[in-house]
């Protein structure tokens, strides 16, 4: 004879603003979009290592590491154990990356939809760069045809 215990439903959590994120997945996601950061490393409060850059790479690997230089941050969650979400006094949401007593803090300089808008933009300039380039180009192609004598 088998009982069956009843289940117990959990729900997952709901964070808004404020809280800590344990899995790997959500902290890639909140990690993700992340644009322009100023960060600060800091080991029990004493800070070691501050400045600006670009998230450009959000990974889970248990081989690779979490790099800053260049002002580039590429973020391996599993460097961390944990993300814990704050806001400041303005009401400005950041990010402190948990380890051991170490601290990566991101603090967001750009939204997910100001870094959209750029990236669309540098887009369609690049597109319409593009397009003066080739016009321009059929065009002296068009200017050598109908110089040369018949």
């Amino acid at each position: 004879m088998t009982h069956h215990l009843p289940e117990t439903h959990i729900p997952a959590p709901c964070i808004i603003n404020t809280g800590v994120v344990v899995n790997k997945l959500d902290m890639r996601r909140l990690l993700s979009d992340l644009g322009r950061v100023h960060y600060t490393y800091t080991r029990d409060g004493e800070l070691h290592s501050q400045g600006e850059g670009d998230v450009l790479e959000v990974f889970s690997s248990p081989q690779r590491s979490t790099l800053v230089a260049n002002q580039a941050l590429y973020l391996n969650v599993n460097s961390f154990d944990y993300l814990e979400l704050k806001q400041s006094p303005e009401n400005e949401t950041y990010f402190d990356l948990i380890q051991e007593g170490w601290c990566l803090r991101l603090i967001p300089q750009t939204t997910p939809i100001q870094e959209r808008c750029d990236r669309t933009m540098t887009v369609t300039a690049i597109e319409a760069m593009m397009e003066q380039v080739l016009s321009a180009k059929w065009d002296a192609e068009f200017d050598d045809d109908t110089s040369e004598p018949f």
